[in-house]
């Protein structure tokens, strides 16, 4: 059983020179992400995307919530069916401590986000919105059922399917050794974003939590790709990509575990080779994601999408989200393309924008804010584009999957 950091290098892959290769193409393809977009439309979606990201990183934990289902909790509207609304009440946490933990790396710039006291603050938010049911833990030998406490580090042995984690009573020194290895100042031109997808497998073999261990090395990494920086990241999401490829990223995660096999595996305890595998994964789901994005994110593809969803609309082709709403008029694609171009125009505008009569104008207005296709932050202050589920599907084909139905 392991209770000496040492037993947990490589720390970083060495002689594995196709990764920084890899590192340098994730830094300006992410860079170049959304570079066409107002920065207030790309911050729009990248709140969007906080719910996309939810509802990948609980589907890999097994657990689906319709992003649909998910807004519908976000404005306090919840299931009846009480599987349904533990699961929403799961997604908002998750949704909470993203923002929480993006709000707190900005506001402090020194903090070593790989700190135990870190990590332990990100497990205890994301718990302490958990409902009582989803903070038991069964063991699958025993049966017997354990309290997951938020934020406190594990107090038992596990064993996650093959690989037995460290002893509970050496935590301290495991997490004191990756937070001073990981220190995001160690690292300069790629190697902090090889060092992300490194940290990630080695936090996930520490399995410092009974439980969540997944989804606050998820978060983490999210953050650690934040202050590397990889600018454009928050316009992507690697959970998307790990949960489209999941089992993969378990067969991966399994090969970050392997014991060296010879003299030509490095040097240390664990495999040189096997840490390298999950960190060309790691890398090329990100590269695959950027990419996905940047396709997406084409302003002259993504302008003939909303006039598309428009036109769509206004034949009736496409129901509208509920029986208040009205069909749409052309003249409504006017305007979500100005917010689209400006990020946001005042209401006296509307019928600039249109060629319509103001009364009119403002009409149309009214009915795409009501639908959440424009948002404002108060009665009468400026609009900008707002990205309901309902039409994530049309704007921003394949982000999540399709045939999942919200009933």
């Amino acid at each position: 059983m392991y209770h000496d950091p040492t037993q947990m290098e490589p720390l970083f892959p060495g002689g594995a020179e196709h990764l920084r290769d890899l590192a340098v193409d994730i830094v300006r393809r992410s860079a170049a992400l959304g570079g066409q977009l107002h920065p207030i439309t790309r911050t729009t979606i990248s709140r969007h995307l906080r719910i996309i990201n939810s509802y990948y990183s609980n589907l890999i934990e097994g657990h689906s919530t319709h992003p649909a289902d998910i807004e519908r909790a976000m404005r306090k509207e919840y299931a009846k069916d009480p599987a349904k609304r533990a699961l929403q009440r799961e997604s908002l946490a998750h949704i909470k401590v993203q923002q929480e933990v993006e709000e707190r790396s900005k506001a402090e710039p020194e903090l070593n986000i790989a700190e135990a006291d870190f990590l332990q603050w990100v497990h205890r938010r994301f718990y302490e919105g958990l409902p009582d049911e989803f903070r038991k833990v069964t063991d699958p030998q025993t049966r017997e059922e354990f309290e997951v406490i938020p934020g406190e580090l594990r107090r038992r042995e596990v064993e996650v399917g093959r690989h037995i984690a460290p002893r509970h009573d050496t935590l301290g020194v495991f997490l004191n050794r990756f937070a001073s290895f990981y220190h995001r100042s160690r690292f300069h031109g790629a190697d902090p974003v090889i060092a992300a997808a490194a940290a990630h497998h080695r936090l996930m073999w520490i399995h410092p939590f009974l439980d969540g261990n997944g989804r606050v090395a998820r978060l983490f990494t999210d953050a650690y790709l934040t202050r590397v920086p990889v600018d454009g990241h928050g316009l992507w999401t690697v959970s998307r990509g790990l949960a489209r490829r999941r089992d993969d990223y378990m067969a991966a995660l399994t090969w970050g575990d392997a014991r060296r096999e010879n003299d030509y595996d490095g040097r240390r305890n664990l495999s040189n080779k096997g840490l390298i595998h999950f960190c060309e994964f790691f890398l090329e789901i990100c590269l695959d994601q950027i990419h996905f994005m940047n396709e997406l994110l084409q302003l002259d593809s993504l302008l003939d999408r909303i006039r598309g969803y428009v036109e769509l609309r206004k034949s009736k082709v496409i129901a509208a989200p509920t029986p208040d709403y009205e069909s749409m008029k052309l003249e409504m694609m006017y305007l979500l393309q100005e917010v689209m171009l400006r990020g946001e125009m005042t209401r006296g505008e509307a019928a600039r924008a249109t060629g319509l009569p103001e009364r009119t104008a403002r009409i149309y207005l009214k009915q795409l804010l009501d639908e959440g296709l424009l948002m404002s932050e108060s009665a009468k202050g400026r609009v900008h584009l707002g990205l309901p589920t309902h039409v994530s599907g049309y704007w921003f084909p394949n982000l999540y999957p399709e045939q999942l139905v919200s009933t």
